[in-house]
């Protein structure tokens, strides 16, 4: 028996991703970095940081799903963006999705991300969709 297992949406498996969007191990999710794109056809969607921002959340929140985890129960954010001018843009979308308890965060300005986005976000979350905190 392996000690990880890898998780994939299966809507996304034809758009040339060419990791998994998840690990999980020991009670822990561990999602890769996740781009403002359509889940069905990989392509970037339109707008700026903030529905860009949204999406970057909306597959984070699939792919823990798919995970049988829960944007609840991450415990690390990570958020590279490309330019900190849309440092409060972002923020104001991402204080949308965690309650009270929000996760630990990281957030980078990086030169480049893939495929020409704005921004990226990973998470680490834990496994299990009941929260008992």
């Amino acid at each position: 028996m392996s000690d990880k297992v890898a998780v994939n949406i299966a809507t996304s498996k034809g758009t040339g991703i060419l990791h998994n969007q998840a690990i999980v191990a020991n009670g822990v999710v561990y999602c890769s970095g996740q781009v403002p794109a359509d889940l069905t056809t990989g392509e970037i969607i339109a707008g700026g940081i903030q529905e860009h921002t949204h999406q970057c959340i909306r597959n984070l929140s699939a792919v823990l799903e798919e995970a049988g985890s829960c944007l609840e129960k991450a415990v690390k954010v990570n958020v590279f963006i490309t330019d900190m001018k849309n440092f409060a843009a972002m923020n104001e979308v991402y204080v949308q999705y965690w309650g009270a308890v929000k996760p630990v965060r990281t957030c980078v300005c990086v030169r480049d991300l893939p495929r020409g986005a704005d921004v990226e976000i990973e998470c680490t979350a834990l496994a299990g969709k009941e929260s008992k905190l």
